[in-house]
Order: structure tokens, then C-alpha cells, then sequence
């Protein structure tokens, strides 16, 4: 079988991290980089760290308005399908690059997979949200997470060739745990061995790019009475510097620039509490069995919320303290996201759809 996997930011490079090595025990896979992260420390460092092959193709499309880059995206895979003659269109989560390659995909003769179907918050202001419902409208043979996303498909009239195999995000955490504890070093790095931390990430759009809502985040988690970790993302520092606050926070947090999966994740296993605006960080906190705080007022992930171990706070400085002094804790041992082996069933259903 031939497949043509696109992958364009974070989530996405740790999806594949688990993926493409299953694919490629039987397979041919071409693996396309849409450039959609193109910060070094956000994307390039991913292939370095987790051994994940390079790309086959890197677009080098970068940062733009979503129309623009959508659309160069789907320019230039079209040419790709046209050139490579995939049997499958292999496309992950929820961002432009998901759009374009199942735009691409559903004008041309491969089948288009998509990982992470079904996923909704309802939120129709996020524009992954109107990424997702997209894409799954787009897309042949459906891998959801969760049996939730398998009802918001179904509701939505989409109800064939639909597999819950898991979350591959699962997968890649099991992987990649034992030797983020063993070789990462950054804790030592950092003076926090043996210390308690809060891990935070705040990087949409949301919460940047309204002066006062960050604003309010930072301060809030700065008068806390432990260190705050923040690894920034480009955009955040962007603002921090366009909004004068750099300064102040580099005095009171522990901003630090953004480092590779393993790191990431021997933070996260280390932390008191994850403070959080994105989906797939959620998802590994609750893998780790460590108390999320997420700043947005919906998320996708809501099996984390059922069972105890995430809480909404939005920028809320009342909600975010009183999180931070009475943490979420998880209180369900059920697995809602599968048990560690969907790469495996994502294969053998492939190879079933595509005979």
C-alpha cells in the first residue's frame, strides 16, 4: 500500500511519532511536512528527538493568514497526490494542514483517512473546530478516539467506515515515557529536581492576542507561591514583547523556550498541576495521571472532565487560583482512549479497507 501522510505542527509530528513506524513494518509511506510550524524548536527538533523519519517532502509554507495558507497548502499537495498516486491520503487532529490534504484528497482518486475524527467542542469561534467538521466531511475510513467522537460523527450523519481504534496520542506517551524519565535533563537544568512546579502552555489566539485576558492568565499563575515552567511559544512572546510585558514575566515566571517531546513530557510527569490551552497537552496530563487546569471555556476532550482529572477555567483569575489550590483529580481508572495500541489497529484497518 502506498500512503501519502501529511503532518504540519506539534501534535501532529507526536501522532506520527507513533504511527509511521506501524505503517512502515508493511507499507510505503511518504511523509509530507506542509511547514504550517516552522520554528526550528517547533517542528524540525520533533524528527530529531523522537526518530521519526524526515520528510519526504517539506512545502515551506509558513505562517499566514488561514485562508492563504490553506490554500498554498492544497496547491501544492494536489500536485503531490498527482505525482506520488497514493492509495490513502493519511491526515491527523484538527489544523489547516488537515483541511488542505483532505480538500486535496477528496477532489482525487485516494481514500483519505483521517485520525482524530469526530472530535468537537462546539465552539464555532476556534477555527479548528470548523477544521474538524471539514475534514471528517471530506474524508473515507474515520479513526476517533473515544466512543464519544464516534456518537458526534454519527449525529452528523457519518456512520460507515468508522473505527474507535484509540488515541494514538496514547501510544506515543507509552513510548516515549520511560526514556523521557531516564534521559531528559532538563529538570536538573532547571534546578527543579525533587521540587514542586506548575507547567504552563498558553499559545491560542484567544488567550494571546487580547492583551488583558493574558495578562490576567500570567499574573495569576505568577502569584502563585510555587515556580511556574512556561515553555512560550513564538506567537506569546510575540505578544508579551508587542504588549511591553516581557520584562515583567521574564522576572516572574520561568519562560524558557520551546523544547522536544521528551522534555515535554518529563516536565509534565514531574509537575504539581499542568495549566493548559491546548487539546493534545490536556490529553497527555491525563494519561500521567497529573491535575490539568485548561484556559478555554469548552474542550474537545471531554472525557478528561468526566472523569475528574481536567477543569475549565477560562482566564478567570478566581477560577484559575481556586484550580490551583483545590486541583482536579481523576476518579475513573476506565480507559477512554483506548489501551495503548492504536497504530496497530489503524494499520490492520487500512489494510482491510484498502484490499
Amino acid at each position: 500500500m502506498n500512503i501519502l501522510s501529511v503532518v504540519g505542527a506539534r501534535p501532529q509530528f507526536v501522532k506520527a511519532f507513533a504511527v509511521s513506524q506501524e505503517l512502515r513494518t508493511r507499507h510505503d509511506e511518504v511523509l509530507v511536512h506542509t511547514g504550517q510550524h516552522y520554528d526550528e524548536e517547533l517542528s524540525g527538533v520533533f524528527f530529531d528527538t523522537l526518530g521519526i523519519p524526515k520528510p519526504d517532502y517539506n512545502l515551506g509554507v509558513g505562517s499566514d493568514s488561514h485562508g492563504k495558507q490553506t490554500a498554498e497548502m492544497l496547491a501544492q499537495l494536489e500536485e503531490l497526490i498527482e505525482k506520488e498516486q497514493p492509495d490513502v491520503v493519511f491526515l491527523y487532529g484538527d489544523t489547516n494542514s488537515t483541511l488542505a490534504g483532505a480538500l486535496a484528497g477528496a477532489k482525487m482518486d485516494p481514500a483519505v483517512a483521517h485520525v482524530e475524527a469526530g472530535l468537537r467542542s462546539h465552539n464555532r469561534d476556534m477555527p479548528e473546530e470548523i477544521n474538524r467538521i471539514l475534514s471528517d466531511h471530506a474524508s473515507d475510513l474515520f479513526f476517533p478516539p473515544s466512543e464519544r467522537a464516534v456518537e458526534y460523527l454519527a449525529s452528523e450523519g457519518i456512520t460507515e467506515n468508522v473505527h474507535n481504534v484509540g488515541d494514538v496520542m496514547y501510544d506515543a506517551l507509552l513510548l516515549a515515557q520511560e526514556t523521557a524519565l531516564t534521559e531528559s535533563t532538563l529538570l536538573t537544568e532547571l534546578g527543579l529536581d525533587g521540587e514542586p512546579y506548575l507547567l504552563a502552555t498558553v499559545h491560542r489566539p484567544r488567550n494571546t492576542d487580547e492583551r488583558e485576558r493574558l495578562e490576567a492568565i500570567l499574573d495569576t499563575l505568577a502569584a502563585d507561591s510555587r515556580p511556574v515552567v512556561l515553555p512560550a511559544h513564538p506567537r506569546t512572546v510575540e505578544r508579551l514583547e508587542q504588549y511591553g510585558l516581557l520584562d515583567e514575566f521574564e522576572e516572574r515566571l520561568t519562560l524558557i523556550d520551546p523544547v522536544g517531546y521528551l522534555d515535554f513530557v518529563a516536565l509534565q510527569a514531574d509537575a504539581n498541576i499542568v495549566v493548559t490551552d491546548s487539546g493534545g497537552i490536556q490529553k497527555e496530563a491525563f494519561f500521567l495521571g497529573v491535575p490539568c487546569v485548561t484556559l478555554r471555556e469548552e474542550t474537545e476532550w471531554t472525557e478528561t472532565i468526566d472523569a475528574g482529572g481536567n477543569v475549565l477555567v477560562g482566564a478567570d483569575p478566581d477560577a484559575i487560583r481556586d484550580a490551583l489550590s483545590n486541583p482536579p483529580q481523576s476518579t475513573s481508572d476506565a480507559e477512554p482512549y483506548g489501551d495503548g495500541n492504536a497504530a496497530v489497529k489503524i494499520r490492520q484497518t487500512l489494510e482491510r479497507y484498502v484490499e
